[in-house]
C-alpha cells in the first residue's frame, strides 16, 4: 500500500470533523444567526434543523445493546453468511435499528413528524379528487396563493409524495403512527437493494464490506422519521433494477433487458414527482449504465421515465411550469435569510453528521484508489454521489435541513466505508454507530 493510501482514511475522517466542528461553533461563536429554524428562539444546533435535548426512552437499550453486538459482530457475519442469508439479516437489523432509535422518542418518534401539518398526510386525507389535486397544484405553492398556499412540504415538492399518503390512506393505513411504520418498513429496504445493485455490477466482495454501514447508519436517525425515507428508496430501487438492465442488456442485447429498463425508469422517472431534486440522479442513473455496460436500457430507462412525468403532465400538473413557482416560493421565504456563505460548507458538515463522520474517511479512500480497477464500481457509485451532492449545493435550492433532503444521495456516499482497510472497520463502525446514539439522544433534529 503507498503512504497516501495509508493515510487517506485519517486525512479523511480528520477533515471531516473538523468541518463539523467549525459548522457547529462558528455561528454562536461570532454571533452569526443562520436561520435553522424559523423560531430561533425555540434552540437551535447549526448545521442541523433541530435543537439541543437529552432524552432516553424505550428504544435506549435496544438501540445500544444493538449496537455493541454490531461491533463484535457485523463485520465478521457480513463476510460469511450467504448472500441470501445476509440480505434478510441486513433487513432485520436495520428494522430494528430504525425502530430503536426512533422509540427513543416513544411511538411519537415514528409518528410525530407524519402528523406535523406542514407535511403530507394531513393533505393526503383531505384529497377526494386527485385530479382537481393536480390541476390546482401549482397555483396554490405561492405564498399569496388566492385558494390558500400550501403547506411547506406540499409547496416544495411535486405531487408524487401526496399521492403516496393518499394511497396509505385509501388503504386503511393513513393514521400518523401506522403511516410511520410503513415508512420504516420501506426505509430498512435501502441497504438490500444499495448492496444488490453493487453485487449484479459485478462486486460482491464490495456489497458484503458495505453492508454493516449501510445498515447501520447514522442516517438511520432521519430515515425512520421522514417521507424522504421513500424517496431514497425508490432511487435505491430505480438503480438496482436499472444494474439489472444494464447486465442483462450488455449479455443478451435489448431482448433480455426491456422489463428490468421498464420498471427502473418508472421508479426513477416516479422519484422525480417525488422531489425537484431528484432528477439529479441521473448522474448516478448514467454511472450504474455504464459500469453494467448495458446502454441498450437507456432509451427504455428514459422514454419509460418520461412516461410518468407526462402522464402528470396530462393529469393536471407539468413538472417544468411547476418548479419556476416553488422557487419563487423558496426565496420569498426563510431560505433568503439562511445566508449562502455558511450553508454552502454548512450543508456539507449537516449531510456529515447524518451519514456518519466515517463517510469522510471512505471519500479519502476513494481518491486514493479511483486508479483500482478490482474497485472501480464502488469508486464510481461514490463518485456520481459525490458529482450530484455537489449539485445540489451549488444550486443553494438547499440552504440547511439536508440532513433529510439529501437521504437518497447517503447510501451511495457510504459505500466508500467498504474500502476501508480492515483495521479500521469495527473502530469506525463503532463511531458511525456511536454518532447515531449520540445524535438521538441529545438532539430534537424536527424530523
Amino acid at each position: 500500500m503507498n503512504p497516501s493510501a495509508r493515510t487517506a482514511p485519517s486525512t479523511g475522517l480528520v477533515l471531516t470533523l473538523v468541518l463539523v466542528a467549525l459548522a457547529v461553533l462558528v455561528p454562536p461563536l461570532v454571533g452569526w444567526q443562520v436561520w435553522t429554524r424559523v423560531h430561533p428562539e425555540d434552540g437551535t444546533f447549526p448545521p442541523l434543523h433541530g435543537y439541543p435535548e437529552a432524552k432516553v426512552g424505550v428504544g435506549t437499550l435496544p438501540a445500544m445493546l444493538l449496537a455493541l453486538a454490531s461491533v463484535r459482530w457485523a463485520v465478521p457475519v457480513a463476510a460469511a453468511l450467504s448472500w441470501r442469508r445476509l440480505l434478510l439479516v441486513s433487513y432485520v437489523v436495520g428494522l430494528v435499528w430504525l425502530l430503536s432509535l426512533a422509540l427513543v422518542d416513544g411511538t411519537a418518534g415514528i409518528s410525530r413528524v407524519l402528523g406535523n401539518p406542514t407535511e403530507y398526510l394531513e393533505t393526503a386525507r383531505s384529497v377526494g379528487d386527485l385530479r382537481a389535486l393536480l390541476e390546482s397544484y401549482v397555483s396554490r405553492i405561492p405564498f399569496d396563493a388566492p385558494a390558500g398556499n400550501w403547506p411547506v412540504h406540499i409547496a416544495g415538492h411535486p405531487p408524487g409524495m401526496v399521492l403516496f399518503f393518499v394511497v396509505l390512506v385509501k388503504l386503511g393505513l393513513g393514521g400518523d403512527l401506522a403511516a410511520g411504520l410503513v415508512v420504516v418498513l420501506i426505509a430498512a429496504t435501502i441497504p438490500l437493494v444499495v448492496m444488490t445493485t453493487v453485487r449484479v455490477l459485478g462486486h460482491e466482495e464490495g456489497a458484503r464490506s458495505a453492508a454493516p454501514f449501510l445498515v447501520l447508519t447514522p442516517s438511520a436517525v432521519l430515515l425512520a422519521v421522514s417521507a424522504d425515507a421513500v424517496m431514497a428508496a425508490t432511487v435505491a430501487w430505480g438503480m438496482c433494477c436499472l444494474a439489472l438492465a444494464a447486465t442483462a442488456a450488455a449479455r443478451s442485447g435489448a431482448r433480455r433487458s426491456w422489463p428490468w429498463a421498464v420498471l427502473a425508469g418508472l421508479l426513477l422517472g416516479g422519484a422525480v414527482m417525488m422531489s425537484y431534486g431528484l432528477p439529479l440522479t441521473g448522474v448516478l442513473a448514467l454511472a450504474v449504465l455504464w459500469l453494467g455496460r448495458g446502454w441498450w436500457a437507456l432509451p427504455v430507462a428514459a422514454a419509460s421515465a418520461l412516461v410518468v412525468v407526462l402522464a402528470f403532465a396530462a393529469g393536471g400538473f407539468a413538472w417544468w411550469e411547476a418548479y419556476p413557482v416553488l422557487t419563487e416560493r423558496y426565496w420569498d421565504g426563510i431560505a433568503s435569510e439562511r445566508p449562502g456563505a455558511y450553508w454552502i460548507w454548512g450543508n456539507l458538515a449537516a449531510l456529515a453528521i447524518s451519514a456518519g463522520p466515517l463517510v469522510g474517511a471512505g471519500l479519502g479512500v476513494v481518491w486514493a484508489s479511483r486508479r483500482d480497477q478490482h474497485h472501480r464500481v464502488l469508486v464510481v457509485l461514490v463518485a456520481a454521489a459525490v458529482v450530484i451532492v455537489a449539485l445540489a449545493d451549488a444550486s443553494q435550492m438547499s440552504r440547511s435541513e439536508v440532513e433529510r433532503i439529501w437521504l437518497p444521495f447517503m447510501p451511495w456516499l457510504t459505500l466508500g466505508c467498504a474500502l476501508l482497510p480492515e483495521s479500521w472497520r469495527r473502530p469506525g463502525l463503532a463511531l458511525q454507530l456511536a454518532t447515531a446514539l449520540l445524535v438521538q439522544h441529545l438532539l430534537y433534529t424536527s424530523w
